[in-house]
């Protein structure tokens, strides 16, 4: 065991190493702002695809939707089947138009610049609350991957929880903290890359090693009577928590409109003419990942005994490949554990980072700040942040999927319907861009704590219709946007930007 346990760290070793190799051949890129929050635009469809999508699912990924189907079997795969609709969705009608939308200035660099030039804000209202927003939701969407990484190294090498939280905050703090940007999305590339293969290769794998199909399925069969069926209850659940579960699933997908590390990489695609190619390469990723990540739950139910509890579930992908595979290969297949979780904390750091600087510092405090001044101010942000989403993540019985659902909700809610209607309604104005995102935002905080009946629905399908009404109501309620926003609203409608 002990030379199994080292194989796997000098994988691991050679992996950071090459990450924190990233980092710093793009921090003597780094140049400029922009540069270090956007990439300068110039990102490729295959590193904006796998970028995107790698920042997208961390570690949940391979930790909490394969717990989630290893508790509950196929019922589950709603969630995979939401977040498959709402990927193809979010890439086909909003990465077009918002890259056309933020190409008309080189001043838009974060959603908030974004939102402040699409509707001219009179004041820095809507930039400061939009990033009060994002910090808030950010930081315990960070904090579900120091999670991550924390179950990761206590699970493989035996480190007490807290260390291993650390050690994993570190790696990722140290490439963003050097690269920014485009180490965040070439990072991401590989990362991506390697956690593809891993999810394909596992349940694979163990479905060999649990006797292949029959006799897996006649196992789950024998154990849990309702493992294979789509649609799942309690025993004694009324009619109502079925309906509530499954639409708790699906609405899942509503929240990628307002993920903005996700939105970022629209912004930060080379041309608008890339989108096609890259939705493509992203679907086919996405599809792939979630069908596998489920099938590692199933199998993994199969497969280990006695059966995993509570939090513990979430460790069934680190128990198959610790089982099944040796050490070299193991230390790979976990690197991809670790590459889902850097994937998706880094970009959540950067995007953090850039609504403080950006939108606080620069906006409020030093509007005449030096390029080198707003990256450095950049720099240290990424580690403040750390550190307070480390701070969020010493509870080591706190759930991973739960974290994520929560910031996912937040994200989803308070900026989802804002992006969206601000892209295709014309009559919007910043006064209902600001009542959607607080009441979107509220909204989450508030029903999170509420119990019981409708309450127990996700919260982001009340959040996603309040702040949808709000940001109408507020519009309709105002004088109508100028002919300035019109004209230009036109011209990126019609396709002529």
């Amino acid at each position: 065991m002990a030379l199994h346990t080292l194989g796997i760290a000098v994988v691991f070793v050679l992996y950071l190493a090459f990450m924190l190799t990233v980092g710093v051949v793009f921090y003597r890129r780094t140049e400029s702002i922009s540069d270090y929050f956007l990439g300068e635009r110039k990102l490729n469809k295959w590193v904006a695809s796998l970028s995107a999508q790698a920042s997208d699912m961390s570690g949940w990924l391979l930790l909490g939707l394969p717990g989630a189907a290893y508790l509950s079997g196929l019922s589950s795969a709603w969630i995979a089947v939401g977040l498959g609709v709402g990927t193809y969705l979010n890439w086909r009608f909003v990465a077009k138009r918002l890259r056309q939308y933020t190409g008309l200035s080189e001043d838009i660099i974060t959603i908030s610049d974004y939102l402040e030039y699409r509707f001219r804000a009179p004041s820095n209202l809507l930039r400061a609350v939009s990033a009060l927003f994002i910090l808030v939701f950010f930081l315990i969407y960070t904090s579900s991957g120091f999670v991550a990484g924390g179950k990761l190294f206590s699970a493989v090498f035996d480190f007490p929880y807290t260390s291993a939280l650390v050690i994993g905050a570190l790696v990722v703090v140290s490439y963003t903290f050097l690269g920014g940007f485009r180490a965040v999305c070439w990072t991401d590339f590989f990362q991506g890359s390697l956690m593809f293969f891993a999810i394909l290769i596992v349940p694979a794998v163990a479905l060999f090693a649990a006797g292949g199909p029959a006799a897996a399925a006649q196992t789950l069969g024998a154990a849990d009577a309702d493992f294979f069926r789509l649609f799942r209850a309690e025993e004694g659940a009324a009619a109502l928590a079925v309906v509530l579960g499954l639409v708790s699933s699906v609405a899942w997908g509503l929240g990628y409109f307002g993920q903005p590390h996700i939105l970022v990489r629209f912004m930060a695609i080379r041309s608008p003419d890339a989108i096609r190619g890259a939705r493509r390469i992203a679907m086919v990723w996405v599809v792939v990942s979630l069908a596998a990540a489920v099938a590692v739950g199933m199998v993994g139910r199969a497969y280990v005994t006695p059966v995993l509890e509570g939090g513990d579930s979430e460790k069934v992908f680190i128990v198959l490949v610790n089982d099944l595979f040796p050490a070299l290969i193991a230390g790979a297949l976990l690197a991809a554990v670790l590459a889902a979780i850097m994937s998706t904390a880094d970009s959540q750091l950067l995007v953090t980072t850039s609504a403080i600087t950006e939108d606080f510092y620069k906006a409020l405090f030093r509007k005449n700040a030096s390029e080198t001044e707003l990256v450095w101010v950049g720099r240290l942000t990424v580690v403040v942040v750390a550190v307070v989403a480390v701070g969020l993540a010493l509870n080591p019985e706190s759930s991973v999927l739960d974290l994520v659902a929560y910031a996912w909700a937040g994200f989803g809610a308070a900026f989802g319907p804002t992006i969206l209607l601000s892209l295709f309604w014309r009559r919007m104005t910043w006064v209902g861009a600001l009542a959607g995102i607080v009441v979107g935002g509220v909204t989450v905080l508030v029903w999170k704590r509420l119990e019981g009946g409708l309450f127990d629905v996700y919260e982001i399908v009340p959040g996603f219709l309040f702040s949808s009404a709000a940001i109408i109501m507020a519009s309709m309620a105002g004088r109508p946007p100028g002919d300035e926003i019109l004209d230009e609203f036109g011209s990126v409608a019609d396709g002529r930007v």
